[in-house]
């Protein structure tokens, strides 16, 4: 296929609306493979769809997702290392009729973070987290995160690690889903296009709930670093279907609404 062909295709597509309105088409800077992408035009889809381009404010983290505010085509805050959730806390009281979520991942949310996410849960905040599980650290370069698996080489467990001095990997979604402030929690991945749609069903779900107000909502994505954890990305994508969905098990651990209608 020439370049002028696929330019012509990209121009097309532009032209029959192929970006969501609250997706930029800018260049994204992450790294080849990975999923970060896919993630926010799944996010970026659930907002138009249900309407809230225009009242939509997204809360950036640190890490590679740093810059996710340059991506998404709506009013957007960049917040200090782990402080998101406080951040859209603030947002959400002050304008309560707009759609506000995060954007973290497990190092920034689930160890840096971890109070905050916490509290903001527990106080049943009416804002949406986005948390991108890839079970490491990324921008830093590859450090042990809370949620590496038992055994993983990482640039601060070099020959793995060990459950004795670190303790097992952290289950988010579990932990939120039995604070009283929740509403709905659900764990998806990224490592097919089944799985995705399946994310973007759970995004869209996280999306309603916090509009009709009924309290925090959390969307654990589980994710590639192929850069840190040196596979090529379709290698990477199979250890997340053959280690890590085996330890962090994808499904929708609260939901409010669901619960309310099997106790009726």
């Amino acid at each position: 296929m020439s370049e002028t062909t696929v330019a012509d295709k990209i121009k097309d597509m532009e032209q029959r609306n192929f970006y969501p309105e609250s997706l930029d088409k800018r260049k994204a800077h992450y790294c080849p493979g990975c999923t970060h992408g896919i993630a926010h035009r799944m996010m970026a889809e659930a907002i138009d769809e249900a309407g809230l381009h225009d009242s939509t404010v997204g809360v950036a983290s640190v890490g590679c997702s740093v810059f996710s505010f340059q991506y998404f085509n709506t009013d957007f805050i960049q917040s200090p290392h782990g402080r998101a959730p406080a951040v859209a806390t603030g947002v959400k009281r002050v304008r309560p009729e707009c759609f506000v979520f995060t954007y973290q991942g497990d190092g920034d949310l689930a160890a840096i973070g971890t109070s905050e996410f916490i509290w903001a849960a527990q106080r049943g905040e009416k804002i949406t987290i986005i948390f991108i599980n890839n079970d490491i650290y990324g921008m830093t370069g590859g450090q042990l995160a809370p949620t590496t698996l038992e055994g993983w080489k990482t640039t601060t467990t070099p020959f793995g690690r060990d459950i004795e001095s670190t303790g097992k990997p952290m289950r988010v979604s579990e932990l939120v889903a039995q604070l009283s402030g929740t509403a709905f929690v659900a764990r998806t991945s990224l490592h097919n296009p089944a799985n995705a749609m399946k994310t973007k069903k759970a995004i869209k779900k996280a999306v309603d709930y916090q509009m009709q107000g009924l309290g925090f909502t959390m969307v654990e994505i589980l994710s590639n670093c192929n850069t840190n954890w040196g596979m090529d990305p379709l290698t990477a994508m199979k250890r997340i279907e053959n280690e890590m969905v085996p330890f962090y098990p994808l499904g929708v651990f609260k939901d409010v609404l669901a619960d309310k209608e099997d106790q009726e």
